[in-house]
């Protein structure tokens, strides 16, 4: 399904994949718990060895459960195929390995998601794949590194860590002059703020977890593509056994429903928490692809429609270990913890210099990685004004 022109975002999430007519009256969809499917009659059973079936043949190919959150993403995102894995790592792995094989190229951006390099340093060049990371902000410089044998081009856009946005319509149009396909990691400007089908993007993934899940209590990961490239990806996805399990499934279509909502929240108290920070005299200053100092604000200005609440900030001075221990000790809202796009806000110290391979990311001093939640803005200042405080000597 596509997205209907007719529809905002709001009503779409809503009114997406249903089917109450079908199901009592029942508003939301129910949860199938299956293993063993039953077929009804020796036809359909030999329909399902050839691969003809329509329905599922077993619970590891997706319930109905399964197939109606399909339709409420491909209805979000616009594309016309959607697949769901039990990670967004497990998206990322899934896709590259579907569409690389020994002796091929890939070119991933050096500012990418830590576990897709590792996946890609220790994982597919183990598999004969020749991996190369480029600069974000390479635009239509990338096809110098385009080669025969390349692929393609992971994007991420921008980076989790240090918020680079990349010109994803000059990468497309390079890597389509070239037979390349482009690959984009969209989580952090989800659907709704970047429409990763109308810029031409080939494959675009998601980190359900992040927002769409929206409650910090599931993990799991899309990959939306169109119907060419569906096939292929299909092939690894069953190969590989991958199904997200029935109750996830429910709780990320609850997800859905309020995504629109929540990310509006998010957007507006992290700009506001950004903005402040700026002004606080231990910051030098704050990565956030929609305040107009940060690289990359014109091309967020132009694609994007949105920002989420994950930005990062960099203090002054680099802080001995004590001293950061003393800082993220005394805050109270703040919690450490990994991922983001819950309701809870959370911060990690981030070391980006160090994984960095190609354009090398020189903070002045300790940086930080903030993922704003559902709380009340001034309790959030408050509390980070908390922690500063404890800089001040």
């Amino acid at each position: 399904m596509s997205k209907n022109k007719n529809h905002n975002p709001e009503t779409t999430v809503v009114h997406s994949g249903r089917e109450p007519e079908k199901n009592f009256g029942v508003v939301n969809p129910p949860v199938y718990h299956a293993s063993t499917i039953l077929f009804e009659t020796f036809q359909d059973f030999k329909k399902a060895e050839e691969g003809r079936l329509e329905r599922a043949a077993y619970g590891r190919h997706g319930t109905q459960s399964y197939r109606l959150f399909e339709e409420s993403l491909c209805a979000i995102i616009g594309s016309e195929k959607c697949l769901i894995t039990n990670s967004g790592l497990n998206a990322i792995a899934i896709t590259l390995t579907a569409l690389l094989t020994p002796g091929d190229h890939i070119l991933i951006v050096d500012s990418t998601y830590s576990p897709t390099r590792f996946f890609a340093d220790q994982e597919l060049k183990r598999f004969g794949v020749e991996v190369e990371y480029y600069a974000p902000g390479i635009g239509a410089g990338i096809s110098k590194l385009i080669k025969k044998n390349t692929k393609v081009i992971y994007c991420e856009s921008p980076g989790s860590l240090t918020f680079e946005v990349e010109d994803i319509p000059a990468i497309v149009k390079c890597a389509h002059e070239k037979n390349a396909l482009v690959v984009l990691d969209n989580t952090w400007a989800t659907p709704l703020f970047f429409d990763a089908v109308k810029h031409g993007v080939d494959i675009s993934i998601h980190s359900a977890t992040k927002y769409i899940g929206g409650h910090s209590d599931l993990m799991m990961g899309i990959i939306s593509c169109s119907e060419k490239l569906f096939p292929t990806l299909k092939r690894s996805y069953k190969n590989f056994g991958i199904i997200s399990g029935p109750d996830d499934i429910y709780l990320a279509q609850r997800g859905l429903r309020t995504l629109p909502t929540r990310l509006k929240a998010h957007e507006k108290a992290a700009l506001d928490i950004a903005h402040w920070l700026k002004n606080q005299p231990q910051i030098a200053r704050v990565l956030h692809p929609a305040l107009p100092d940060c690289p990359g604000h014109e091309l967020w200005k132009r694609d994007f429609t949105g920002s989420s609440g994950l930005f990062s900030f960099v203090l002054k001075k680099h802080l001995d270990e004590a001293t950061l221990g003393k800082f993220l000790d005394n805050l109270q809202l703040f919690k450490m913890g990994y991922s983001w796009g819950g309701f809870e806000s959370l911060i990690i110290p981030v070391w980006a210099e160090k994984i960095r391979s190609v354009e090398k990311f020189k903070p002045e001093g300790t940086a930080f990685r903030v993922s704003i939640g559902l709380e009340n803005v001034d309790d959030l200042k408050a509390d980070l004004a908390n922690g500063l405080s404890a800089l001040k000597n």
